[in-house]
């Protein structure tokens, strides 16, 4: 069985559970995927299925998920279905996150910057020091400062399904997920610790 398929991000919106409490969701459109091609494991060395997500008959992403040995309960341009996905259950989703450019220390590391009183011109928010003395008189490795922003590969693990229905493709996990709306995720199984 695989283990994982293409989606992408609708939004966010939020419901009522049994009890009247609100959750928040995020609405996900899963598939349809395809299958494209199989690797074998005599031929390729390991065992896997290529898959594709179609919007308006167009192929917008492909994904490659790996498949027990000798597994061949899928045909080269059959749908895939998500068994895994049930309601109650849980899934990850890995996405890419916003990408907000070059951004400087208050907005990407949450500093407080500098005093806003007399005294401090024009450097309200900057870093501040940054190096050492003598020793080691130098700036260490991993010191954070003003750099890119976002636009990283990032995983929300077991993220509970609220709500599935299978015909429409339509998914809606609690909690957020990684990545601006429309945009590309994908949702697999939960690794087991």
């Amino acid at each position: 069985m695989h283990s994982l398929i293409l989606a992408t991000k609708v939004g966010m919106t939020q419901v009522y559970d049994a009890d009247g409490n609100v959750q928040p969701v995020t609405v996900l459109e899963v598939g349809p995927c395809r299958v494209e091609l199989l690797r074998l494991l005599e031929l390729d060395g390991y065992s896997a299925l290529q898959m594709s997500l179609e919007r308006g008959g167009k192929i917008v992403a492909r994904r490659e998920s790996r498949i027990e040995p000798g597994l061949r309960e899928y045909g080269v341009g059959e749908q895939l279905d998500a068994p895994f996905i049930q309601v109650g259950g849980k899934v990850d989703v890995i996405g890419t996150s916003k990408g907000r450019g070059f951004a400087g220390v208050m907005k990407r590391h949450n500093f407080a910057g500098q005093r806003a009183s007399h005294g401090v011109k024009k450097c309200h928010r900057h870093a501040g020091s940054t190096g050492m003395s003598a020793d080691p008189a130098r700036v260490i490795k991993g010191t954070k400062m003003a750099g890119r922003y976002g636009g990283v590969k990032s995983t929300v693990q077991n993220l509970k399904v609220v709500r599935y229905d299978a015909e429409r493709g339509v998914l809606a996990v609690k909690g957020a997920v990684p990545g601006p709306n429309g945009g590309l995720v994908t949702v697999r199984q939960p690794v087991e610790a």
